[in-house]
């Protein structure tokens, strides 16, 4: 897009140096508020939402609009939101559905930035309602408005004191933010949290999603410091993209935790009713769930325990509990609630026995859970705690204490307070009533959370530590596929097999096609060989060897074995021709001879401490493509043992997939048979889940069975289905997770003639910037980061893992690869980085170039293709923050378009670049007139 001239008129620059106001600000941070459809009706929505405004200041002014009133509850009201004299940052509306597409367009001609549409009757009642949802919707975005509903119950802010909901009570002020799709839950919850002083940074009825969603929210929520962690109540995902987006950047900074409604098919039709959203395959929302480090809980109840066991507690490395009881019974309760939620006892060490042995009596349980008998008292407790804590064979602690006669609940709390900075995570279990009450409350204000049983308790530990489980992917640095390094797959060659389908008017590919298709993702493949008569199939037998396996090649059926066209272990041409003829009579007695078009003839692959496995792909209607892996053969559908994920995949999702299933444990060894070569396996995987997302074209994918032996994995069998062809391409289903962009790779020269790829940037490429940071100066390194940040620091695991681990819907790195003179190894020599500003439609940009490639044209290039990026990402703006004596990068912004703009505080050690990329139609428009 061509880049227009700044005018004075709608020149941003100024705003630059101005504290940044995000978009929803005008939804949570509103100066003044327009209630319309406010009214005096007593038990009125309208009146009730007026009220709630009045009665909590928020630092606003409320503004009162009906047409048929001069004043609502002694307040001036206003005929239309236009005659507010001030300017109106949030309206609420409550006036009936058919109105509000009006109502919303004199909001647009206000210039109201935000909007709670409190109204229902809309796409919850039919197509009618989804019309009004489409014109409201079409308004809105051409005023730049975001709309928060309609049918909610709106949103509250309790630390600022904003209500703007028609609940009967206002919330109290804390660290949770609280999502939900449903209106009555919401104040289910808010009757409960009053009784339980529980608190929240913000209460939000979601509604049906019209235009702000579950992405939004979690984004603001997540920049917003007075919120800790994030619980969601889910009925509908929305905008897949923008959730797994938003969810897998804040994971990182704070807890999500979410119930989804809609599991059983049942209760999935119900969700449709209530909020006119087809709920997806729920195994699917789980693995997106893991995938981007959110907690799913199945209760109401976990829901909070785990907002503040988060809270307080740090998380698992595992999933080994140490329990630590006084009463046996109640330590094996715990053990079974473990076991069953799929955690482990932790088996105490040696020196931890001798430890205990020490000051325990002699009668004590000698293992786990610890039982340290009923007469303990507060200081058996406290020194059996202390010495399990330091075994490092435990993830976490759980102390159990039943009221026995020699018992004291609290005492023992009191000696238990110390413990509670912990690296380890402890809860605690106080059984009872009033007699631990008070040791209950010592505890919980310690901030260890206490439960009244242990069996709560075992599975609150074991969300912890599935939790910690699942982030700890999105750290992990995988490897690099070797057919990355040597050359990749052949795309072009995987995309005329399928356009050549396309082009017949089928779209089902033979065997035949789908393993060449295979083959050229680098994924192994039995040698196959195409017969169409029996003389053509003996002679493909003699060149392949005996024995081999004779299968059907119809350009119609699917699964041979359901019509009798497989045929094994043929050792003799004679047992070829028969199997030929066999094949093509099953066919005929079906009354299906048109569908026989030949043979494939394949070796007998025989591998005795071999698994049949599946690998495969399907559309979710939510999510796009889904990847399966698992136990495969004849019998897939009745065991049922498979794993769901969503590609692209790299290695460390690639095995995390594997681990969910029980086969991995068997590819591991068992029984004295010799392990699968796992790492070959999730190589294998990450370049099935590249064919997925690199062919679009592609509905159904099944690799079955997938031979997986000591020595060799194979494909034996592959199935795959296109979509329609009067499909158009721009509806076919994009992946919830954008792939790598490889549109943005390209090759260069700098000026001395050298040859670098510049390329996205990638998760396997963290040992690279490792190496790249050991070569850069320390006034590089001032320049970039406006300080010395330290070597140890730049290249810390955790912070080169989000660097590298990007997502690329958000932002765009480029890294400039060369190989070595010295090694011939890949290495980086540059790192440029376009990343959306939340809130804005701006792009800001940072680079750091090795020492010894500076001065070569590499920065120039870099930047670039960074404006290319933007602008074919529609970006409006690209900014940077400068150094005032980096006189190098300026002067590379200025040859590239950009304005260099000084602060008027002339100790501000930092100057903007900006590059207005286009200007948008509010703008555009303004400036006209």
């Amino acid at each position: 897009m061509e880049a227009r001239p700044v005018t004075e008129q709608h020149d941003p620059s100024h705003e630059l140096f101005q504290p940044r106001r995000l978009q929803l600000d005008a939804i949570f941070k509103p100066r003044s508020v327009a209630v319309i459809g406010a009214s005096e009706r007593p038990g009125s929505v309208g009146r009730t939402l007026l009220w709630n405004l009045i009665s909590n200041p928020f630092g606003g002014t409320v503004y009162p609009v009906n047409p048929k009133r001069t004043n609502v509850l002694g307040i001036r009201a206003y005929s239309s939101v236009k005659d507010i004299p001030e300017p109106v940052d949030l309206a609420v509306i409550a006036t009936p559905a058919p109105t509000v597409p009006g109502v919303v367009q004199e909001c647009v001609e206000a210039g109201v930035k935000g909007a709670v549409i409190i109204s229902a009757g809309f796409k919850e009642i039919g197509e009618e309602g989804r019309k009004l949802e489409e014109q409201i919707l079409a308004i809105a975005r051409k005023g730049g408005m975001r709309i928060i509903g309609p049918n909610c119950l709106g949103v509250m802010r309790p630390v600022t004191g904003l209500n703007a909901t028609f609940a009967s009570t206002m919330a109290r002020p804390g660290t949770v933010g609280f999502i939900s799709q449903s209106g009555a839950l919401l104040t289910s919850i808010l009757d409960w949290s009053l009784e339980e002083n529980v608190g929240f940074s913000a209460f939000i009825s979601i509604g049906s999603m019209l235009d702000v969603g579950w992405g939004d929210l979690i984004y603001y929520l997540g920049s917003d410091p007075y919120t800790k962690s994030i619980i969601l109540y889910m009925e509908s995902i929305g905008d897949a993209r923008s959730f797994l987006s938003a969810a897998r950047e804040v994971a990182l900074q704070k807890p999500i935790i979410v119930i989804k409604a809609g599991r059983t098919e049942e209760a999935a039709r119900a969700a449709l009713s209530h909020t006119g959203s087809l709920a997806g395959s729920d195994e699917v929302l789980s693995a997106a769930f893991r995938r981007t480090g959110v907690l799913r809980v199945d209760s109401i109840a976990d829901l909070f325990y785990m907002a503040e066991v988060l809270a307080k507690q740090p998380r698992p490395e595992g999933p080994r509990l140490t329990i630590l009881t006084n009463a046996g019974g109640a330590g094996v309760l715990a053990t079974d609630a473990l076991v069953q939620g799929g955690g482990q006892l932790a088996e105490l060490s040696e020196e931890t026995k001798k430890k205990l042995d020490e000051f325990l009596p002699p009668h004590w349980s000698h293992g786990n859970p610890v039982d340290i008998l009923g007469d303990a008292d507060p200081e058996r407790y406290a020194k059996a705690l202390e010495v399990t804590l330091a075994d490092e064979n435990s993830d976490g602690l759980l102390v159990i204490l039943t009221p026995q006669a020699m018992t004291d609940p609290t005492q023992t709390a009191e000696q238990l307070r110390r413990f509670a900075q912990s690296r380890k995570p402890i809860l605690a279990s106080w059984m009872g009533g009033v007699e631990v009450a008070a040791g209950k409350k010592i505890l919980n204000r310690a901030g260890i959370p206490t439960f009244q049983y242990p069996d709560t308790a075992v599975r609150v530990f074991n969300y912890m530590w599935r939790y910690s489980y699942n982030l700890r992917a999105l750290y992990e640095t995988p490897s690099l596929p070797d057919d990355e390094i040597d050359g990749g797959p052949d795309r072009e060659r995987a995309q005329q097999i399928i356009e050549q389908v396309r082009r017949e008017g089928r779209t089902l590919l033979t065997e035949y096609e789908a393993k060449q298709v295979l083959e050229a993702y680098c994924l192994p493949v039995t040698p196959t060989r195409l017969a169409r008569t029996a003389d053509e199939a003996v002679a493909a037998a003699e060149e392949l060897g005996y024995p081999v396996v004779l299968k059907l090649h119809s350009l119609k059926i699917t699964h041979k074995t359901d019509v009798g066209g497989v045929q094994l272990n043929l050792d003799s041409p004679e047992a070829v021709r028969r199997a030929f003829d066999t094949i093509r009579r099953n066919l005929e007695e079906r009354g299906q001879a048109d569908a026989f078009d030949g043979v494939t003839v394949q070796p007998m692959v025989r591998a005795r401490d071999g698994y049949e496995l599946i690998i495969g792909s399907t559309i979710d209607p939510q999510f796009g493509p889904v990847l399966l892996f698992g136990a495969g053969g004849t019998l897939v559908e009745v065991y049922r043992d498979r794993a769901l994920g969503l590609p692209p995949l790299n290695t460390t999702l690639a095995r995390r997939m594997m681990e969910q299933t029980k086969v991995y444990r068997a590819l591991q060894g068992v029984r004295g048979r010799p392990p699968v070569n796992l790492d070959r396996l999730e190589k294998l995987m990450v370049r099935f889940s590249q064919l997925v997302v690199e062919q679009p074209w592609i509905r159904e994918i099944d690799v079955n069975p997938l031979l997986a032996a000591p020595d060799q994995i194979v494909a034996l069998d592959a199935r795959i289905v296109l979509h329609p062809s009067d499909l158009r391409e721009e509806e076919l289903p994009r992946p919830a997770i954008r792939p790598y962009p490889r549109q943005y790779m390209g090759t260069w020269r700098l000026k001395d003639g050298t040859p670098v790829l510049i390329r996205p940037i990638r998760p396997e490429d963290e040992p690279l910037l490792v190496e790249f940071h050991h070569k850069l100066s320390e006034r590089s390194v001032y320049l970039r980061y406006a300080s010395l940040l330290k070597l140890s620091q730049r290249v810390a695991h955790e912070r080169l893992a989000r660097l590298c681990f990007i997502d690329y819907d958000r932002e765009m790195a480029l890294v400039a690869e060369r190989r070595s003179p010295e090694t011939g190894r890949p290495e980086i020599l540059a790192v440029a980085r376009l990343t959306k500003i939340y809130g804005t439609n701006d792009g800001e940009f940072a680079m750091l170039v090795r020492d010894d490639v500076q001065g070569k044209g590499l920065g120039t290039e870099l930047l670039r293709r960074l404006i290319q990026i933007g602008e074919a990402e529609g970006l409006e703006r690209i900014v940077a923050d400068i150094l005032v004596q980096n006189h190098a990068m300026q002067h590379v912004c200025r040859k590239l378009g950009f304005r260099i703009i000084r602060s008027d505080d002339p100790a501000d050690p930092m100057v903007k670049a900006v590059r207005v990329l286009r200007v948008p139609a509010e703008r555009e428009s303004l400036a006209k007139a």
